[in-house]
């Protein structure tokens, strides 16, 4: 795949879903390690943000890992956006893995006002040596939408 040495991150499923939270979290303007969550990521990873339109029309966005940082960098340029987990499930058959991921984000590291909740589901692959994320969705809380699987 890569020639790079395999992340420290990348031998255990949940010191891997904390280092991609660690990754987008930061003050404004403070650089995000873009390099790190490319190495958590397999090249042909995907990224699906789940979008309500204003008419309440739900909507997918997709992004590879390079679009999704273009997509990011500018919001997290101006704004502080601490996103951590706040609860995890994890499934794991053979060599794939599926994570349900809680989350807040806050502008704060610890605390500060929230900006939003929600889950994700992460989808990992091991190589036979390290994991390695393929695809994510996630939903935030909203009106109506509560996620109380665990």
């Amino acid at each position: 795949m890569r020639d790079e040495p395999i992340p420290p991150d990348a031998q255990r499923i949940d010191t891997l879903i904390r280092a991609v939270y660690a990754c987008i979290s930061g003050a404004a303007g403070e650089p995000r390690d873009w390099d790190r969550f490319r190495a958590l990521h397999r090249p042909e990873a995907r990224s699906l943000r789940t979008v309500i339109d204003a008419d309440g029309k739900p909507r997918a966005e997709s992004f590879g890992v390079e679009d999704y940082i273009a997509n990011v960098a500018p919001f997290f340029a101006q704004n502080a956006f601490f996103e951590v987990e706040t609860a995890q499930r994890i499934e794991r058959f053979g060599q794939v893995a599926h994570v349900w991921s809680r989350y807040e984000a806050r502008t704060e590291p610890d605390g500060g006002a929230l900006l939003k909740r929600g889950a994700n589901s992460i989808q990992l692959f091991h190589d036979g040596a390290r994991w390695w994320i393929v695809s994510t969705i996630w939903d935030n809380e909203r009106d109506g939408l509560r996620f109380d699987l665990f």
